[in-house]
């Protein structure tokens, strides 16, 4: 199979923002994303998107250069979103996994693709109330697209332990972070990407998996971190969704800027310090567990174990000038204010602890959180 790879300006930033829809009184997760999608005239295209489940809806930017004008569109569309929702009692979520409502109980949209999903992975795909945040860069030539995308992956611990709001679920704290990774991971072709450095053994992967029956286009890879040859990008699905525009940028500037960081070193000649894949697994579980308190493993010697925080903190250091380069150092430099202040899911489990362990309160925690400039606490 040849894929071709679009062209692409060179380190811009799209993002995807899923949002869960909840009854403004009861906080439950409702099925309410159809008449809020017609109402808005939303189709497969529109900024304004439904996704698998019923009480889903997804915000598309358009393709921008700064990450600040990315955030800004999705700020436009989601107001837009509210002045559907306003009037039918339906407020927004920015979380991985809805803290209390049953997953089971929500229903996907009909249709031949969701169709496939709900069929083939059976119990995990009613599982599958989740939400995250989907960064896309831009690539301006297809070779540097592998590189990009395991170096990405590489990083996966920090994208996750910032964006990390899936503690909750079902009601019960499930000790991670990020309940959510623990879920995605499960259906087929998720997970993380396949070490490959030639554009060719990527087409000879996509080919097999067609021929057996795994997929019908290569966009049903749905790797961590993956080439998406349709817009000539690297997307980055690692994160949860989060509730305000400030962890949205820090996101978006933090995949623009290692972006941008490995694409200079790939022109260079150079690599960026590499791990085998079997550790890059065993970061991705420590920072769903355990999130900002993670201890990662890195390539550095002698010091191969270090505070997630610690490392955070060195690589803000390292990708500060391509940041100022691609105007997204203020939203590169949020990630100390939410390793200081508490990512999402310190928040959640913080207002469960001062609400006596009710539920409801992370859940309108993260209502009225979501579409804020900066977080609450």
């Amino acid at each position: 199979m040849q894929v071709d790879f679009a062209h692409s300006p060179r380190s811009s930033v799209g993002l995807e923002w899923e949002l869960a829809l909840v009854d403004a009184d009861t906080l439950e997760l409702t099925p309410a994303a159809a008449p809020i999608l017609a109402a808005l005239g939303a189709g497969e295209d529109t900024p304004i998107r439904k996704e698998y489940l019923q009480d889903m809806v997804e915000i598309v930017s358009g393709a921008h250069a700064r990450v600040g004008d990315a955030v800004a569109d999705l700020a436009e569309n989601l107001a837009r979103i509210r002045t559907v929702t306003d009037d039918l009692g339906i407020a927004l979520m920015g979380s991985g996994c809805h803290p209390f409502s049953r997953a089971a109980l929500q229903e996907p949209f009909r249709g031949p693709r969701y169709d496939v999903v709900k069929e083939r992975t059976q119990w995990w795909g009613r599982q599958m109330a989740i939400c995250g945040t989907h960064i896309h860069v831009g690539v301006d030539h297809r070779d540097k697209a592998l590189p990009i995308t395991n170096g990405l992956a590489r990083f996966y611990p920090l994208f996750l332990a910032l964006s990390a709001s899936s503690p909750f679920w079902e009601g019960h704290d499930s000790g991670y972070a990020s309940q959510r990774t623990m879920l995605f991971q499960q259906l087929p072709t998720n997970g993380l990407p396949y070490r490959m450095t030639q554009w060719s053994e990527f087409e000879a992967y996509a080919t097999e998996l067609q021929e057996v029956g795994m997929i019908s286009v290569p966009g049903e890879i749905r790797w961590d971190v993956r080439p998406s040859p349709r817009f000539g990008t690297v997307e980055n699905r690692t994160g949860d969704s989060v509730p305000t525009l400030a962890e949205l940028g820090c996101l978006a500037a933090l995949t623009q800027s290692l972006a941008e960081f490995i694409a200079r070193d790939y022109e260079g000649d150079r690599v960026v310090e590499d791990l085998p894949p079997w550790l890059v697994k065993e970061n991705k579980w420590r920072a769903a567990r355990y999130g900002l308190d993670a201890e990662v493993i890195t390539p550095d010697r002698p010091q191969r174990l270090r505070s997630l925080r610690d490392y955070l903190s060195e690589w803000l250091d390292r990708l500060a000038p391509v940041a100022r380069d691609l105007g997204c150092e203020q939203e590169l430099l949020f990630a100390n204010t939410l390793a200081t202040r508490g990512a999402s899911y310190e928040r959640q489990r913080a207002a469960a602890d001062a609400h006596g362990g009710d539920l409801r309160a992370v859940a309108a925690l993260l209502v009225a959180e979501t579409g804020a400039v900066t977080p609450f606490a």
